[in-house]
């Protein structure tokens, strides 16, 4: 089970390459994507493992350590998807207000 989600992991970020090869016009955008796509797939890898371990070794300590991983890691993956959101929608709204008030665009390539 656990090599079958590597698979389609390696699967997942192959395609991704691929698709920053061909569009080099918008690469911070992509870059961007592919860094939210990695962090994402590392914390579905961790969670995999966590409840590997879980079920594994059923130790009261272990489960406690685990689950304030978990949580942590969550909750960085959601501040960064956040941030990462924030800053494309401030570079997309202010871009759409520049061409009413003259102002030079941002361009995230």
């Amino acid at each position: 089970m656990i090599m079958i989600i590597i698979i389609i992991i390696i699967i997942i970020i192959i395609i991704i390459i691929i698709i920053i090869i061909r569009r080099r016009r918008r690469r911070r955008i992509v870059v961007v994507v592919v860094v939210v796509a990695v962090v994402v797939v590392v914390v579905v890898v961790v969670l995999v493992v966590v409840v590997v371990l879980i079920v594994l070794v059923v130790e009261v300590v272990v489960v406690v350590v685990v689950v304030v991983v978990v949580v942590v890691v969550v909750v960085v993956v959601i501040i960064f998807v956040v941030v990462v959101v924030a800053v494309i929608i401030i570079i997309v709204v202010h871009n759409a207000l520049g061409k009413f008030l003259s102002l030079p665009p941002v361009r995230p390539d």
